[in-house]
């Protein structure tokens, strides 16, 4: 599949009005219209596109889809064509749900761990509309898409990688260097991040870990870092540089308990001629300080759909 990365994501939340602040106060996220048909779930901006995160009100904090953006109509057509080759249930998003997330046309299906995915092209924008809820030198989507998500899985086995690789058609990365069992993959057409979607093993757990998000330059990590500080919310690691790609970031925890990595490109990623199997997790820094799998993470008996 001719897939970009990541175009959007979408969660559901009890903690609404924390996010409404928390979106353009800390992470510098910019507040779009709602539309007429979702007055009361927020929309947020990170580019020129009309949105790229929306937080929707929920009985549980939880992530409600991932939405993968296809090339063009061409491709977004050989997808779903693909998806019935395998007997993988797609469901077509209405003119409304159409609506909702700004883009032609879009199709959602569910991976083999249970989250729910949608496809699409086309999404609105607005050359020059994006204007930071603060100071912020902007973050960068454009042809990678929003960025990364890692996900826990109760399970993770040969159904999962073959969805992944053989459906899917993404490409395998490698593990991580933690102590667990955490698998990244990147989407076809990405070529300048090492990952767009992570499953880590979990047994009896779910939920997501953490969303990583590029920002424009390393001074906005350490504005974003320190206006962290300021307001006293949690932290999972400390600045620092992952051995297997050559970035600066830092996780905090956001009001629905997952965490976001602020992530600044110290070097072009370097791309993966042979898989690495790094010693350790970063070069420098990202101390943990604190829970690895946040309050985000729960039993899939809680977070799956009804």
């Amino acid at each position: 599949m001719n897939i970009i990365g990541i175009g959007y994501l979408g969660f559901e939340t009890t903690k609404l009005d924390e996010w409404r602040s928390y979106g353009p106060e800390i992470m510098g996220f910019q507040i779009a219209d709602s539309p007429e048909t979702d007055p009361e779930s927020i929309y947020f901006k990170l580019d020129d596109r009309r949105n790229r995160i929306t937080i929707h009100p929920g009985k549980i904090d939880r992530i409600a889809y991932i939405g993968w953006e296809a090339r063009n109509r061409v491709d977004f057509i050989a997808a779903c064509e693909r998806f019935k080759q395998y007997d993988i249930e797609i469901t077509v998003g209405d003119e409304a749900l159409c609506e909702q997330r700004g883009v032609k046309e879009l199709i959602r299906f569910l991976d083999p761990a249970g989250y729910q995915h949608e496809l699409f092209y086309a999404q609105k924008w607005t050359p020059r509309s994006f204007i930071a809820g603060r100071p912020h030198g902007g973050f960068i989507c454009d042809d990678r898409g929003v960025g990364h998500v890692v996900l826990i899985t109760p399970e993770f086995g040969p159904e999962l990688e073959h969805f992944l690789l053989e459906i899917m058609g993404f490409n395998w990365y490698g593990w991580g260097a933690g102590k667990g069992k955490t698998g990244f993959f990147r989407s076809k057409l990405n070529t300048q991040t090492s990952h767009d979607i992570a499953y880590g093993f979990a047994p009896g757990r779910m939920g997501v870990q953490h969303v990583g998000l590029f920002v424009d330059a390393v001074r906005d990590v350490g504005e974003t870092f320190d206006i962290v500080k300021q307001h006293e919310l949690p932290l999972m690691m400390t600045l620092g540089q992952h051995t297997q790609d050559p970035h600066m970031s830092f996780y905090h925890f956001n009001p629905s308990g997952f965490a976001f990595e602020t992530i600044a490109e110290l070097e072009p990623w370097q791309g993966d001629p042979y898989e690495l199997n790094p010693e350790k997790m970063s070069t420098w820094g990202h101390e943990i300080v604190g829970p690895i799998l946040g309050p985000s993470v729960k039993t899939p008996e809680e977070l799956l759909p009804e």
